[in-house]
């Protein structure tokens, strides 16, 4: 019992030496947000990127290996994957004009 109380204590004392900050607020100073938006659009343009090379890749396996099925699936992936391209390519300057004003 006395090693429960002891252990009570001790996480007493390093919680008492913990600082509370006041709260900032969050629209002031903007880099988090911004940071993690550019990872995201960097994100998205690398995803279809991959997902054009691999259906590539599955085209080339459906159409070698005789499994039509296969190289329309990659068909149908290349054509999405460029889709996305456009998509992201498109909301990259309007998520930085709408960021970049409410900066």
């Amino acid at each position: 019992m006395s090693t429960y109380l002891h252990l009570a204590q001790s996480a007493h004392t390093l919680l008492a030496d913990i600082q509370n900050p006041a709260p900032a607020d969050p629209t002031n100073g903007s880099k988090g947000a911004n940071l993690l938006l550019s990872y995201a659009k960097w994100g998205a343009l690398i995803a279809c990127a991959v997902a054009a090379v691999v259906s590539g890749g599955l085209m080339g396996v459906g159409h070698l290996s005789n499994r039509p099925d296969s190289a329309e699936k990659g068909k149908r992936a290349l054509v999405w994957s460029l889709g996305g391209v456009i998509v992201t390519a498109c909301a990259i300057p309007v998520v930085n004009t709408v960021f970049g004003a409410a900066a």
